[in-house]
């Protein structure tokens, strides 16, 4: 409730329940909200009925490929592992498809989002990953772990965290992704576009 004030959010007594139980049952599951305050807002923010609604992901992809025997390609970055995400959206009622490389799942990801969404938001301009955090949950389960994956962002004025769960850490990685662009879009005052 306090923190909801902070936000300038007013809360009525079911929705704070609404709340309560689903940060219950998200931290059940792994995810920690004392340190992710960034997704806490956005999670605070949906149980008031507000939904992100700047664009909307179809799928997404990522493929990693070791070209350490492919000289053209060490030679002009000196990468032998080059990473590739592709996404798919719908943004201002159009469906976009954008790929990038990058110098890993997270910085690839980001970069096809933002070429999908090409300039439409300035706001976006200014978010950097300022740190990038991977827990792992059940070391019972070795590889099949669930991880937890922290994503610290600044706009420049502002900092926050987001947080991701799930058994496959780009999934993990890709919520805490998208809670922190969603974050800045909304701290920026963007508007959906025009259909």
């Amino acid at each position: 409730e306090l923190k909801a004030r902070e936000l300038g959010l007013a809360l009525d007594g079911s929705q704070l329940a609404s709340v309560v139980d689903a940060l219950k049952q998200l931290e059940h599951e792994g995810y920690l909200f004392e340190v992710a305050d960034g997704s806490l807002e956005l999670l605070m923010r949906r149980a008031t009925g507000w939904a992100p609604d700047w664009f909307a992901v179809e799928s997404f992809r990522v493929i990693t490929d070791d070209v350490a025997g492919v000289a053209t390609l060490t030679a002009e970055t000196g990468a032998t592992v080059v990473t590739e995400a592709t996404v798919r959206v719908r943004v201002g009622g159009r469906r976009v498809v954008a790929t990038a490389e990058g110098n890993g799942p997270v910085n690839a990801l980001d970069r096809a989002l933002r070429d999908a969404l090409d300039g439409m938001y300035p706001g976006l301009e200014h978010l950097h990953l300022t740190d990038y955090k991977v827990r792992v949950l059940d070391t019972a389960r070795g590889t099949g772990a669930v991880t937890r994956v922290l994503i610290d962002s600044t706009d420049g004025t502002s900092t926050w965290t987001t947080i991701g769960v799930n058994e496959n850490i780009i999934e993990a990685s890709w919520q805490a992704l998208l809670d922190s662009i969603h974050l800045a879009l909304l701290r920026s005052g963007a508007s959906a576009p025009q259909q």
